[in-house]
This record gives C-alpha cells, sequence and structure tokens, in this order.
C-alpha cells in the first residue's frame, strides 16, 4: 500500500514541476531545443505570453505570430505556427565584422563547420566588396547548420536585420512554409 501512495506523490510531483523545468510532460508538445536560456523551439508559445514580460510588439497574421522582446541592445523575434515556437532568431544593434566572426567561430566551435549559403554578387570577390554589397541589400551572409534532424541553426548578416542568430524547428518551419507557399 505504501509503494502505491509514495509512487502517485512521484507523479504529481513530476505533473507540477515539469513546466518548470521547461519541459513538457505531454508527449506531442516536445521541447526540441531551449534557445537562449528561456525560449523552448517547438513548444507551445502561449507558455511565454503568460510568463514573459509582455511583448514590445505582438502580430498575428493567420495561424503565425511575432512576438518581438527586448534583449539588453538587441531584440529576440519569437515566431510561432499553430501556436507552437518555430523559429527563435537574436538580432544583434551592432553588425560589425568582429561581431560577425566571433558568433560564427563560436558556432563552429560547438556544431562544426556548417554549410555557407551566402549569396553575393560576382563582383564581391573580397571581405570589403562582400560587406558593401550587404549594406546595399544586394548581398547576404549566411551559415547554416544541421544540430539535429529537428531543428537547424542560421548566422545571417542582411541589410534588413543586421547580424541575426536563428534557431528554426525543421518541421514546423516546413509546414508554415507550406502554407504561405499554398495561400499564394
Amino acid at each position: 500500500m505504501g509503494w502505491r501512495v509514495g509512487r502517485q506523490i512521484g507523479i504529481l510531483a513530476l505533473t507540477l514541476l515539469a513546466p518548470l523545468l521547461g519541459t513538457d510532460a505531454r508527449a506531442d508538445e516536445p521541447c526540441l531545443k531551449m534557445v537562449f536560456g528561456r525560449y523552448c523551439l517547438g513548444g507551445d508559445v502561449n507558455a511565454i505570453l503568460q510568463t514573459a514580460p509582455p511583448p514590445l510588439i505582438r502580430q498575428n497574421q493567420g495561424d503565425s505570430l511575432a512576438l518581438v522582446y527586448p534583449d539588453g541592445a538587441n531584440r529576440l523575434y519569437v515566431l510561432a505556427f499553430t501556436n507552437r515556437i518555430y523559429k527563435v532568431v537574436r538580432a544583434y544593434d551592432t553588425a560589425t565584422q568582429l561581431r560577425f566572426d566571433d558568433l560564427y567561430n563560436s558556432l563552429r566551435e560547438k556544431y562544426g563547420p556548417g554549410e555557407d549559403r551566402s549569396r553575393f554578387p560576382d563582383y564581391a570577390s573580397t571581405p570589403t566588396a562582400r560587406l558593401a554589397s550587404i549594406r546595399r541589400g544586394e548581398g547576404r551572409a549566411i551559415h547554416h547548420w544541421t544540430a539535429s534532424p529537428s531543428w537547424f541553426i542560421e548566422l545571417s548578416w542582411t541589410r534588413e536585420m543586421g547580424i541575426s542568430l536563428a534557431y528554426i524547428a525543421t518541421d514546423l518551419n516546413a509546414r508554415r512554409a507550406a502554407q504561405v507557399e499554398g495561400g499564394l
């Protein structure tokens, strides 16, 4: 009899503690990766809305939701599709070659060389010319790491976002892209 009571208490404790530990007790709501120590990639976006301070910007469009939070001098973008977080992006306020190189080297140390998916005009064959093409909006520096079958990382430098680091849930991102393309 005593082991049953102990087991029931244990199950109750796990059920109550799961949200506090950043894990989800329901199998259909996995946390693929805890991003920047507070955002559960693949998790329920409503958990953020209930626990975090209100976002600076909240924008809904169909099944998609975009939340923008301050992050010191930077900004954090939390993007959700059907209430699941499919992308978390940190956009850095300062866009310099040093910042980009530091982030790239840190990611390379942790995840390996990744894949260079940069796109530059033919004339941009030197670092200075590539930087100028980014500033004009003609080029993009993009490095991609497939860290897991369920999520990937992109470090990019574009005119629109500056330097940004994105963690993206593979399946959710593909489902959202398919809906957006199908809706056009």
